[in-house]
């Protein structure tokens, strides 16, 4: 016969347990509750001859316990201790972005913390009679810790890209509102490969190297959309038609958007959009650089 005794004093963890001590198919399993002046345990008996499936079952109930009892609580402690720094309500946002990247990720990132959890708790248990569950989830579950803390820091270094994004169209919106209007209107040509700019005579905007280093208020970066937004910002159109060549639109327009508001017109179907779709079928699918419409 084969025994381990599981000790904790949380009520919640103890309930848990005991449901899935009563749901498991293991046969050869008795278990008991007692209470003693420490804590309540869980006294489990295995009476088969071989013991293995019997310290796997459990380790399995022990990583699931894990994993749905306690890893909420483990995230915010790490949260809280690295990045003690932000606010509440930060640390809120950024906790939120850690069930978000584990539920983009989910059957692998689940896999990967259960593997780890489960072979912790085997090598454990099939060694010692007892286990005293809060104190051992404290201070021997480190393999799987590292799983939960490059979460954390993957969330906590997006809450940071977007916030400085957020800061960056805040600044740039407080530029443009500053300033008066430059020029009646600019055509932005746009498809998934390249994009041009016209002025509202449809003649090509070229644009000057230094527009490129004059106007952006931050390192984050469009590539080959960044004359584009620097463009804009240089010669501050009141209306900015976008004509999507391909109906398709990306960050990059959503940024657009943001920035200028009410200026952006969006447009699929008109004259300039069927031109320029016209003219990139025929001409391999890139969009032709004419200086005149």
């Amino acid at each position: 016969m084969k025994s381990i005794c599981i000790k904790t004093n949380d009520s919640d963890l103890l309930k848990y347990l005991l449901n899935e001590l009563k749901n498991t198919n293991l046969k050869n399993v008795c278990f008991s509750e007692n209470e003693f002046k420490l804590y309540k345990n869980v006294i489990i008996h295995y009476l088969g001859n071989d013991a293995s499936p019997f310290f796997s079952e459990i380790s399995d109930i022990l990583a699931y316990l894990v994993i749905d009892q306690i890893e909420e609580t483990l995230l915010k402690r790490i949260l809280f201790q690295n990045y003690f720094y932000f606010d509440f309500n930060e640390k809120k946002e950024i906790l939120d972005i850690c069930f978000d990247i584990m539920a983009d990720d989910f059957t692998n990132l689940f896999d990967k913390k259960f593997k780890v959890l489960h072979n912790i708790f085997y090598d454990f248990i099939s060694t010692h009679k007892s286990i005293v569950l809060n104190g051992f989830i404290n201070f021997r579950l480190k393999k799987y810790l590292s799983i939960l803390d490059n979460v954390v820091n993957e969330a906590v270094n997006s809450f940071v890209i977007e916030k400085e994004y957020l800061e960056f169209i805040s600044l740039l919106k407080l530029y443009i509102n500053s300033q008066n209007y430059g020029c009646n209107i600019v055509h932005i040509i746009f498809s998934k490969t390249e994009s041009i700019l016209l002025d509202e005579n449809k003649n090509l905007i070229m644009a000057e190297n230094d527009i490129f280093d004059s106007k952006i208020l931050s390192d984050i970066s469009f590539s080959s959309n960044d004359y584009i937004l620097n463009s804009l910002l240089h010669l501050l159109p009141q209306k900015i038609y976008i004509h999507l060549i391909d109906d398709f639109m990306d960050e990059f327009i959503d940024t657009l958007r943001l920035v200028f508001e009410n200026r952006v017109i969006l447009c699929t179907d008109c004259d300039i959009c069927n031109l320029y779709k016209n003219s990139k079928k025929n001409s391999n699918q890139k969009i032709p650089h004419t200086e005149h419409f």
